[in-house]
């Protein structure tokens, strides 16, 4: 009777401190990763009048393909490390009828990716962001600074054509 009353007695008190465990405030928490991860350098890869084939390549698979707006695709990422803020990116890729790369809108825009900014690298993108209508004019850069060292580089830069591949012949 005594042997039993001091098992229950015990295995209670391992029980609660096993529960009071959970919630202590040193417990390791998860980091919560969902959606696809987007980085600057994808984003300067991407060049009008890519197919959506080139586009898949580079930025993976879409998380959302509306059939309601087939040319458009939207890739989100979000990030929650443990306990902390949940923090969000959006990306969409807008493409045209013959289903070629027109525009993008979201949180990243093409130019000099975080790197080469940092380290004061030369950047060879072709595409330049395109001004919504929407959008005020924006003041012209200060002469000397990255901005329009930026801008000068992209004024002269010329566009070629992205070569089409041709359809595979499929002989029965």
């Amino acid at each position: 009777m005594q042997n039993t009353k001091l098992l229950l007695t015990s295995l209670t008190l391992v029980g609660l401190l096993a529960l009071a465990g959970c919630s202590f405030p040193g417990v390791y928490k998860i980091d919560i990763q969902q959606g696809n991860v987007v980085t600057q350098d994808m984003i300067d890869q991407l060049r009008p009048g890519m197919t959506r084939r080139q586009v898949r390549f580079i930025m993976g698979n879409p998380l959302i393909q509306d059939t309601f707006h087939t040319n458009r695709w939207d890739y989100l990422y979000s990030l929650q490390p443990g306990g902390g803020q949940r923090q969000q990116e959006r990306m969409s890729i807008f493409f045209n009828e013959s289903d070629q790369l027109v525009s993008l809108s979201g949180d990243f825009m093409p130019g000099v990716s975080r790197d080469q900014e940092i380290l004061g690298g030369s950047s060879d993108t072709t595409v330049s962001p395109t001004t919504q209508p929407s959008q005020p004019q924006e003041k012209p850069a200060k002469p000397g600074s990255l901005e329009d060292s930026i801008q000068k580089e992209i004024d002269t830069i010329e566009t070629t054509p992205v070569p089409t591949p041709a359809p595979l012949e499929i002989s029965p």
